[in-house]
Parts: C-alpha cells; structure tokens; sequence
C-alpha cells in the first residue's frame, strides 16, 4: 500500500482512473434510474408522512453517486486490492440492485434486506477505508444517512402495504 503523492497525480493516469469511477458509477446509475422509475404502483403505495417528493431522489443520488465515485477512486489509487475495495465494490453491487427490485420487481421485503447489506456495507467501508484514505471514507458519511433514511422509508413502506 502506497499512499500516492502529489507527483502521482501529475500523470494523466490518475485523472483517466477518476473520469472512469465517475462515468461509470453515474452512467449505472442514470439507466437504473431511468428503467426503474417509480410509476403508479409505487404512487398507490400506501407512505409514511416523512417520505419526500420524487423530485428529491434524482439530485440527491446524483451527488451521492459523484461522492461514492470518488471514494473508490481515492482507494483504489491507494490500494486496489485492499479489503475497503472490495467492500466498495460489494455495495455499489447491491445499491445498483436495489432499485430494480423495489419498483421493477415490487418486492418491498427483499429489497429491505437488499439495503440492510447496503447499510452493512457503508459502514464496514466507512472503517476500512478510514486507515487507508480517511477523506474517502468521510465522502461515505452523507450516503450513510441517506441510506440510513432509506431503510427506514423502505421499511415504513413494507409495514404500510
């Protein structure tokens, strides 16, 4: 493990590295997002009175995405191999799951247990990352507490209906 230096990034190699993080954990995301809109199944949901507007989620993911994007990169540059990677790796998986789940497939519980691991994962990363690049696993925060809100709806949600 070698934490890169400035020198590091005078290359064209690390910028090449981050333009791939950000288009494809943006791109991934922007389909998902555009195949699995919520359409009126989920408008006849049954939702608790804190559950935001729809228009909310597309700005938020967007710059949780962009954030996600570069933790990984920041850890990768460092360690690909490392144990936050792979854990990077695993909940960016299951968050692209997700969606496909709750409002293709309909599937409210499956899709609870889906963002559990999510939630699982962030904060398992969220500590391995922070011996490696502690502003990588900082960029996490604010996608813990989006995530930790979206348990919680997700499962206001399936107890409602």
């Amino acid at each position: 493990m070698t934490i890169p230096s400035l020198a590091d990034y005078k290359t064209p190699r690390p910028w090449l590295v981050l333009g791939i993080f950000l288009v494809v954990v943006l791109a991934v995301g922007a389909i998902l997002g555009t195949q699995s809109v919520p359409g009126v199944w989920y408008e006849n949901l049954a939702k608790p009175p804190f559950n935001p507007p729809n228009w909310v989620f597309g700005p938020v993911w967007f710059t949780l995405y962009a954030m996600i994007a570069v933790a990984g990169w920041r850890i990768w540059m460092i360690d690909a191999n490392s144990a936050a990677m792979k854990i990077w790796f695993a909940q960016m998986g299951l968050n692209w799951v997700w969606s496909p789940v709750w409002f293709i497939g309909q599937m409210l519980w499956p899709a609870f247990g889906i963002i559990i691991a999510i939630l699982a994962l962030i904060v398992a990363f969220i500590f391995t990352a922070r011996r490696l690049d502690p502003p990588a696993a900082w960029l996490f925060v604010p996608y813990l507490a989006w995530v930790g809100f979206a348990t919680l709806l997700n499962l206001s949600i399936a107890l409602l209906n």
